[in-house]
């Protein structure tokens, strides 16, 4: 790889041992990837606060500056952390304390994530605690270098933001908050950027299932490519987009898409492709969609729902407000549970407005900073799940071993008050 003198400055010590190891660990990096030299960043999004096990026994043996050690740098040295060089968010995490009996989860993981919480936000750390840091002011511009964790997140910051990363590790993003470097290579090239897959939708995609079924069909098509998706569709909210490229993310691996006249590098169908001829259409119709919606429901067999989950990835504050509306005046089963994750700052929005009090009062809970799949827990006894998440109903029955239902918020919401799953495509 080629070095900058600043760079080779940081291999050497010049800025201590931590910078060191964060700059030894990117070279190894980059060269295992035939990569030729490191970008410059200046956002990192990544995770240090999850609390797990191995986490817990680092910290007992040499507190936070080990575990970061270890478990961000790769490396056994016994190092002291300084300040983060680039503003860097944590992503979600644990369930925090106002989940105590709520959430069947450890309190020892609770009190090791507020400690952590401490340490790296006197690093220099901004403890977003979400999968959705756009959601809450982490907004990286269109054509800026940046190393983010999480496919949604990932997909999001390529595709609707315009800025470019890989979808990056524990490790590489902990180097790269201490040094402000990256391996160039992957989404950060032009050349990489364009599209490669043409699908042409025939049946109209105008709300929040259907963007979902779409970016799951447009995922299992392309796999780790880039589709381009053209045709009868509306113009897309923000959790459109959010859902759509969670879907993408989830059944193939999806780190960017164009939707030509929508995202920022494809104003024309011949502008996503670039210098590539555009391809023959892939067809999305009637037949793909019912197909899609069978796939994403066939881990559903007993109609008695016992757990409703919205907001995967975390919900926006319009996606709160439609659950409330929908909730008003109404309980849930004495059978089910209903819990809707958001970012921390976006509960606070919620609370304000009154949303959450109409969701508590159905017998609801607004949950912010983790997720069921990322903390591996659900209401105890849970068997059947309902969503209105293609990328949860992929997951979550892996995970946890429990049956899932997609469907419409409506559909979640009728469910968790009559107990029952009675949805169906429309």
């Amino acid at each position: 790889m080629r070095l900058t003198d600043d760079e080779k400055a940081m291999l050497d010590g010049a800025e201590g041992p931590a910078v060191a190891a964060a700059m030894d660990l990117l070279v190894r990096y980059g060269e295992a990837l035939d990569c030729e030299q490191l970008c410059d960043i200046r956002n990192v999004a990544g995770t240090m606060t999850q609390p797990s096990p191995a986490k817990a026994k680092l910290v007992a043996e040499g507190g936070w500056d080990k575990a970061f050690s270890v478990i961000n740098l790769d490396s056994d040295d016994d190092l002291e952390i300084p300040d983060m060089r680039v503003p860097t968010c944590q992503l979600q995490q644990g369930f925090g304390s106002d989940s105590a009996g709520i959430a069947p989860y450890s309190k020892q993981f609770i009190d090791l994530q507020d400690d952590a919480e401490s340490f790296y936000g006197r690093k220099g750390v901004n403890i977003l605690a979400t999968c959705t840091p756009y959601q809450v002011g982490n907004l990286p511009v269109r054509g800026e270098h940046v190393a983010w964790m999480e496919s949604s997140a990932v997909v999001y910051a390529n595709s609707v933001l315009g800025a470019r990363t890989n979808c990056e590790g524990t490790a590489s993003t902990g180097a790269a908050s201490l040094t402000g470097k990256i391996p160039c290579w992957g989404n950060h090239l032009p050349e990489n950027r364009y599209g490669n897959h043409l699908i042409d939708v025939r049946v109209p995609v105008r709300d929040f299932l259907d963007w979902g079924m779409l970016g799951y069909f447009a995922g299992d098509l392309v796999q780790e490519e880039r589709p381009v998706v053209t045709g009868d569709i509306a113009i897309p909210e923000l959790a459109d987009l959010k859902h759509f490229g969670a879907a993408a993310a989830s059944s193939g691996g999806v780190e960017l898409y164009h939707i030509p006249g929508i995202t920022p590098e494809a104003p024309t169908v011949e502008a996503a492709f670039g210098p590539r001829p555009v391809p023959e259409a892939v067809t999305y119709g009637p037949r793909e969609r019912r197909r899609m919606y069978e796939t994403l429901n066939s881990q559903g067999h007993s109609t008695e729902v016992d757990f409703i989950l919205l907001g995967c990835p975390h919900a926006s504050i319009e996606q709160v407000c439609r659950a409330a509306k929908a909730l008003e005046g109404r309980r849930l089963n004495s059978s089910t549970q209903l819990w809707i994750m958001v970012p921390r700052a976006l509960k606070a929005i919620a609370d304000r407005s009154g949303y959450t009090e109409i969701i508590e009062r159905a017998g609801g809970r607004l949950l912010a900073d983790s997720c069921p799949a990322m903390s591996r827990s659900a209401p105890e006894g849970t068997k059947v799940f309902a969503t209105d998440s293609a990328k949860q109903a992929h997951y979550l029955p892996a995970i946890l071993g429990i049956e899932a239902w997609f469907g419409t918020l409506e559909d979640c919401i009728e469910a968790a008050v009559t107990g029952r799953w009675a949805g169906d495509l429309r």
